[in-house]
């Protein structure tokens, strides 16, 4: 084929992937009905936090270095003993199946196939024990949603540790629902739709609560149990008893919480604002991370949640302390948009892009990345 055909093939050939986010958002927005979403997309109230999540991220600039021999960038990592290839996780996303009919089995399948670890929400659409099973050799951490019936969240860890789950993710910011307009304005309420009924419908605790076997009387357990006011310190430490696998708090924003964190004995820590959909006006995920690095001292890993759009955001995320960094609306949109190959394409363009911005930074190690110079408007 010559290069004026190949050329016109090109020009007239399927539309390609979305790129960048921007993009990607765009097109899931004119492929999905407006309640899911607007679900996906949104954030609390105002939408301040969304906004300073990526804010945060602008606000640094990078000084590369050069004449460096970055031709064998080595961008693995290990956490809890296990190397990874890639600093990169999959959030715990919650109701898969609003973007597409295979939900978390379809996201399992491709990050097993990037080799990225998998975070499965409590509010999933499918099981653990599917999940599982679609992936039973790749590395799982399972996010746990505390219950107001605190059994339910111990027998959710059990199963979670039975099924091959390699660390619980103790979600802490979520003790009532976020003030979120859009599903309001929408009136869109998964929970209610039966969305999350993966891994409620299959625990046996949760089940012997409920009046009957009706889909209402489900509905009705589940919001009765999903917000957890009453949560605290003692929680944590009694899930850490009963638990043999490393447990990790995720959603923490203050220092001091850290350091309560660490002494309580948490094996690694999440900094999150939740997307940005629980407290609106509060700070960008990034800006809150150096100040924990600082408190944790390398102890147990710091992770990264929020605002990670772009494989540049987890270069800057590493570079302030980050151990790894979690990706969660792209994969979401990725999954919308074309399933398990939408997922494994936005994951891999974002991997692509990292490699390259750090070698083009000068570094071809993790740990060299906190060598980097960042300069804060």
């Amino acid at each position: 084929m010559s290069k004026e055909d190949l050329l016109l093939k090109n020009i007239n050939g399927d539309k390609p992937f979305p790129i960048c986010f921007d993009d990607l958002e765009k097109a899931v927005a004119e492929k999905i009905p407006v309640g899911p979403y607007g679900y996906v997309r949104s954030g609390a109230g105002g939408e301040q936090s969304l906004r300073n999540n990526r804010n945060a991220f602008a606000k640094y600039s990078i000084v590369p270095r050069f004449l460096t021999d970055v031709s064998n960038p080595d961008t693995s990592i290990e956490l809890f003993g296990k190397k990874h290839p890639t600093p990169f996780l999959f959030a715990p996303v919650g109701m898969n199946k609003m973007a597409h009919e295979d939900g978390e089995l379809a996201v399992v399948r491709a990050a097993e196939k990037l080799d990225m670890p998998y975070i499965q929400s409590t509010v999933s659409s499918y099981a653990l024990e599917e999940v599982a099973e679609a992936a039973p050799n790749h590395t799982k951490w399972f996010q746990l949603y505390w219950s107001t019936n605190e059994e339910i969240a111990y027998s959710m860890a059990s199963r979670a540790e039975k099924a091959g789950f390699e660390a619980i993710v103790l979600t802490v910011d979520t003790v009532m629902l976020g003030w979120r307009e859009e599903d309001v304005r929408n009136q869109f309420s998964p929970l209610k739709l039966g969305l999350a009924r993966g891994n409620y419908v299959n625990d046996p605790i949760f089940t012997s609560t409920l009046k009957d076997d009706s889909f209402e009387a489900y509905v009705e357990g589940v919001l009765a149990n999903i917000f957890h006011p009453t949560l605290n310190w003692d929680n944590v430490r009694e899930l850490k008893r009963r638990t043999n696998i490393p447990v990790l708090i995720k959603g923490i924003l203050h220092p001091e919480d850290a350091r309560l964190a660490v002494e309580a004995g948490v094996d690694g820590i999440i900094v999150s604002n939740h997307g940005g959909r629980q407290l609106d006006g509060v700070i960008g995920s990034l800006d809150a991370l150096p100040s924990i690095a600082e408190v944790v001292k390398d102890r147990v890993p710091v992770l990264l949640d929020g605002g990670v759009y772009r494989g540049i955001d987890v270069l800057k995320a590493l570079a302030l302390g980050a151990t790894a960094v979690c990706v969660g609306r792209p994969f979401v949109y990725g999954l919308a948009y074309d399933g398990e190959h939408g997922v494994y394409q936005v994951m891999q363009n974002l991997y692509s892009e990292f490699k390259v911005s750090m070698s083009l930074s000068g570094q071809r190690t993790i740990a060299g990345l906190r060598d980097i110079t960042l300069v804060r408007e």
